[in-house]
């Protein structure tokens, strides 16, 4: 039996942007029951050369967009960095959501074998079959990025777990 690149990426993306949606919900809640600045948790980290909240949920919600366009052999949207609250991050997943929830699934028909290149950062371009692309590189880095904010919150004593993580499946 084989598992279509789609049902691999674009499923996943949803369940666990939306998760990501839950925990900065939560975060937003404790941040007001607690009587925090938000700011503290938005620009909060977990180790000085880490990225913090902020840029995590905005890395996290580029590589589910930029995954899925590339497989779908569709332009990457543009999304702006300019988030500053939590109303904010989540007007970006959901922006995320939209174009992702659009993504015709025909499109993937071919994202198995499709080349993707990359130049993630670097000046040095990156090749990869479509496959590999999810599995070894698109992925690794979405849960990176999407763990590191959950982490970031449940160490600044956000109370959420591993259900609020993973979403709804």
């Amino acid at each position: 039996m084989t598992i279509s690149i789609y049902t691999t990426s674009i499923p996943v993306f949803k369940q666990m942007l939306g998760g990501l949606k839950e925990v900065l919900r939560k975060a937003e809640a404790h941040a007001i029951d607690k009587k925090l600045d938000p700011n503290a948790l938005l620009h909060a980290r977990l180790f000085p050369d880490m990225f913090n909240l902020l840029r995590q949920v905005q890395v996290a919600s580029d590589f589910a967009k930029s995954v899925s366009a590339r497989l779908a052999g569709v332009d990457v949207p543009k999304v702006d960095d300019n988030e500053q609250t939590f109303a904010d991050l989540q007007s970006r997943i959901d922006t995320v959501l939209a174009f992702i929830g659009g993504l015709d699934p025909a499109k993937f028909d071919a994202a198995a074998t499709r080349e993707i290149i990359t130049q993630a950062g670097t000046p040095k371009e990156k090749r990869f079959t479509g496959q590999s692309y999810l599995v070894n590189y698109g992925l690794p880095h979405f849960f990176f990025h999407a763990t590191a904010a959950y982490s970031i919150l449940r160490h600044n004593g956000v109370e959420v777990g591993k259900k609020d993580y993973l979403g709804t499946y």
